[in-house]
């Protein structure tokens, strides 16, 4: 069985094209698709040489959060969509063995992200689209989210969390690359507990999604949700989740805490810390966490194969699960 990595990105030829023959990609400039770093100006046979090198046998990609264009006007980003997700159906075209393919699509408008999904999964082949945290400030838990997320578990597809642009953070400081370092970990934990206490999880049982850079701090912060949740007040779990703070009459009432939601995300391996790793698997369980490198971004987990396989904290079964049979299995890989 081989090793998969289901957290990569790349920019479209299409898109680098554009930008040396004319500057600009429907309005967007080279900064859109990271073109300062080297690894984003590889071609597709260059990145597959890189994997083959390092071990990695078939990669996840998605387009790079550039593109998700959320604040641009519908038009612009709904053709930027389109055009990543058919260069994405043809690149796994070409190279089925080495790639599977998620898109983006245009959140600012919740009907076109639906009819983009559901090109993008019965005509392109594609397993799924990677979003933001957000969609220019608004969270998942808003009602009008939720005929996405239905769409998206009727479909079966795959929904990968990343942030894109400044995060929570940003506000407070800019410095040290603490919007990334924090930010990007406090976002994905955003994410799960919009999910979560927003009641999405509870009406899309069978949602499919995945938490870049290991869910955030969602294993570390899970007991302080519970907490607010109301597990430990009242008597639970004879009786319903008592929250310790008043809750608005209109907010969605949890029915078990959200520590028992945990099994219902996937996660990658992207700790860069064995014993972050190694809490992160016993809090959710080893099937929910794969490898994912974060290839070829500045906070890629380097040489990830060898740096799972390296581990101490884990045992052979739990490194071949993560490497191989959890994602070879979320991807339904041959």
């Amino acid at each position: 069985m081989q090793v998969v990595d289901i957290h990569a990105h790349f920019s479209p030829d299409r898109y680098k094209e554009a930008i040396r023959s004319k500057g600009s990609w429907y309005g967007l400039g080279p900064d859109v698709g990271e073109l300062d770093r080297h690894g984003f100006t590889l071609s597709i046979p260059e990145r597959v040489a890189i994997n083959d090198k390092n071990g990695v046998e078939h990669q996840l990609i998605t387009p790079s959060v550039g593109f998700y264009q959320y604040e641009n006007d519908l038009d612009t980003a709904t053709r930027v969509a389109r055009e990543c997700n058919d260069e994405m159906a043809e690149i796994v075209d070409r190279h089925p063995t080495k790639f599977t393919g998620l898109g983006t699509l245009p959140m600012q408008d919740i009907p076109t992200a639906i009819a983009e999904l559901t090109r993008s999964i019965r005509e392109l082949n594609l397993k799924g689209v990677i979003i933001g945290d957000h969609v220019n400030g608004h969270n998942y838990d808003e009602p009008q989210f939720l005929p996405f997320f239905e769409a998206a578990e009727k479909l079966g597809a795959i929904l990968f969390f990343h942030q894109g642009g400044p995060t929570v953070v940003s506000p407070r400081t800019k410095r040290y690359s603490l919007p990334n370092g924090i930010g990007n970990l406090t976002e994905r934990t955003l994410t799960f507990a919009n999910l979560v206490f927003g009641g999405v999880m509870d009406k899309c049982p069978k949602l499919k999604p995945l938490l870049a850079h290991g869910g955030g701090y969602v294993a570390f912060g899970i007991g302080r949700l519970d907490k607010i949740a109301g597990a430990f007040e009242g008597n639970y779990p004879d009786g319903p989740l008592t929250p310790p703070f008043p809750q608005p009459d209109s907010q969605y009432k949890l029915k078990r805490p959200p520590s028992t939601y945990m099994n219902q995300f996937y996660y990658d391996c992207c700790t860069f810390d064995g014993r972050a790793l190694r809490y992160l698997i016993d809090t959710v369980g080893i099937d929910q966490v794969m490898a994912g490198s974060d290839a070829p971004a500045p906070m890629e987990l380097l040489d990830l194969a060898n740096w799972v396989k390296g581990l101490d904290e884990l045992t052979a079964d739990e490194k071949d699960a993560i490497l191989r049979r959890n994602p070879a299995k979320f991807l339904a890989l041959a």
